[in-house]
């Protein structure tokens, strides 16, 4: 069997939420003592969690970031205001503890991953995973990125450490990214599968001025002129105009839904992950969690084409799963929400239904009593 008949197993094993179990959870969180929907965006999000998870009081103890490091041969276009070896460095730092995304991890008791799925640098530490592919993508504005038995590779090593997280006990999982000149990447692979001009795909990544903007763009409508990614085929792109981590990303979600569990996506990288998972496996996106919408140019509009709603909106663009992590304390507060909180029938309190109920207030307290002026 070679590996896209292993890569279509993987996406015939994801079936759609269990709208039982999920109707089961929204009836009891009307049950709940407010008003129906006053919870708002909390409610919608802990009736899908219990769908995705079939079960229908959902809690999430044990939840891993995956963060996805890859290099980019397109930095040598000028597109990043940072160097390549950055990308090493900054692994180094992610296995200290001194990144954003382990600051934000240890404060939502969620453990980091980091993964080297195709670093140009020789890495060794005890508590990194090695599934290096490559040496970082060729510079996709001059040839493919890489192979397509590479693409594919990448994502069958995200989905193998998905599943190695799963026997362990994780539930959930967020997804996370490293590499110099992935935002380049990633909008070239959103122009490439939406059709979306370069120019409107294209943000400011690590930081660069109006002139790199300008090279940026340029580089990525000559790397799509080059290669021709074919947009029925998200494996064709993937491998032209992809990176590895992103590669590596779209096998975090695809593993994630087959097994059930939730996947926060974070940035714009991560959700360019998710375009291409959406493709190859349509029911992947009710499994995806959009975390935050990023300041990067064409994360909203990547957001819309999935049909996600994100949680948080912070003008953030840094990565590494640091969105994805903080809505985690959201999902967190769906979830007590829904295990702790009391029912009318349990609290003693009038649901609305008794004629009694009518001189009740309204407002958007759940339990106001009223007093005699």
């Amino acid at each position: 069997m070679n590996n896209e008949q292993v890569l279509e197993q993987l996406t015939k094993k994801i079936v759609a939420p269990d709208q039982k179990v999920a109707a089961e959870t929204s009836a009891h969180v009307d049950s709940l003592t407010k008003p129906p929907g006053s919870l708002g965006k909390l409610e919608e999000l802990v009736i899908r969690l219990a769908g995705m998870t079939g079960n229908a009081r959902p809690r999430f103890d044990h939840r891993s970031v995956i963060v996805m490091a890859a290099d980019h041969g397109v930095v040598e276009e000028g597109i990043s205001a940072f160097p390549a070896e950055v990308t090493p460095q900054m692994v180094l730092n992610f296995l200290a503890g001194g990144a954003a995304v382990n600051v934000l991890a240890r404060h939502a008791g969620a453990g980091v991953i980091c993964v080297d799925i195709g670093v140009n640098a020789d890495l060794e530490h005890p508590d990194l995973l090695s599934r290096k592919i490559r040496k970082g993508t060729a510079n996709m504005a001059r040839g493919a990125a890489m192979t397509r038995d590479e693409a594919v590779s990448a994502i069958l090593a995200g989905a193998e450490v998905v599943s190695a997280e799963v026997a362990k006990g994780t539930q959930l999982f967020v997804t996370g990214e490293m590499g110099i000149g992935n935002t380049t990447a990633s909008a070239a692979v959103m122009s490439a599968l939406t059709g979306v001009a370069p120019a409107a795909a294209v943000g400011r990544g690590t930081g660069i001025d109006d002139a790199g903007l300008q090279r940026k763009a340029a580089v990525v409508s000559r790397a799509l002129s080059v290669n021709a990614p074919n947009p029925e085929d998200a494996l064709d792109v993937l491998c032209k105009v992809g990176g590895l981590e992103i590669a590596g990303l779209t096998g975090v979600i695809l593993a994630a839904a087959a097994h059930h569990c939730p996947v926060v996506v974070d940035g714009f990288i991560s959700t360019a992950a998710a375009l291409v998972a959406r493709q190859l496996a349509p029911r992947s996106t009710a499994y995806m969690i959009a975390s935050h919408t990023s300041h990067e140019n064409g994360h909203e509009a990547l957001l819309r084409e999935l049909d996600l709603k994100a949680m948080l909106d912070l003008d953030m663009r840094l990565g590494e799963g640091t969105g994805g992590v903080l809505s985690l304390h959201l999902i967190d507060a769906a979830c007590l929400i829904l295990n702790e909180m009391a029912t009318f029938a349990s609290a003693g309190v009038s649901d609305g239904t008794s004629p009694a109920s009518d001189s009740a207030p309204s407002g958007d307290s759940s339990v106001q009593g009223e007093s005699s002026r």
